[in-house]
């Protein structure tokens, strides 16, 4: 897969050429398939480049695009190891952080894999112990309310 500063590199040299937008979104997927830049970015590029801003690694304001992922499976194996306080619970729920860009389509084959386990895990708990989803807790990020059941 081709990285996106690879990519960035790309649009900027097509950019420098003198094609536009729509060429350099064609070329894209020719080059790099699946894994092109999606139309939309390409047109954010050109647009910056457009306004005298030619950087193309220059850091960005805002939430990471990648997550610490062994800092987050840490914090969920404290949490699955423990008898949970409710406050605890909801604090790590409404942490955007902690569960920033956990998108299954994102996800490395090791951390499907760790998903995987996880689950089979929860399973063969709630068949040993048909009551324990009566003790689940819940979070509703949206209201920030955490509850059981």
């Amino acid at each position: 897969m081709a990285s996106l500063s690879e990519q960035r590199a790309a649009v900027k040299f097509c950019f420098l050429l003198g094609k536009n937008a729509a060429e350099t979104v064609l070329m894209l997927k020719t080059a790099y398939k699946d894994d092109a830049m999606g139309k939309t970015q390409v047109y954010e590029w050109f647009a910056r480049f457009k306004n005298g801003d030619m950087s193309i690694d220059k850091p960005r304001a805002g939430r990471p695009s990648t997550l610490e992922t062994t800092k987050m499976l840490k914090k969920f194996e404290s949490l699955c190891s423990q008898t949970i306080d409710k406050n605890v619970f909801a604090r790590f729920c409404t942490n955007r952080s902690t569960c920033a860009k956990m998108v299954p389509k994102l996800l490395t084959p090791a951390q499907k894999e760790s998903r995987m386990n996880i689950c089979a895990d929860i399973l063969n708990n709630i068949d040993t112990d048909p009551g324990l989803l009566d003790t689940v807790i819940t979070c509703d990020d949206r209201i920030r309310k955490c509850g059981s059941g």
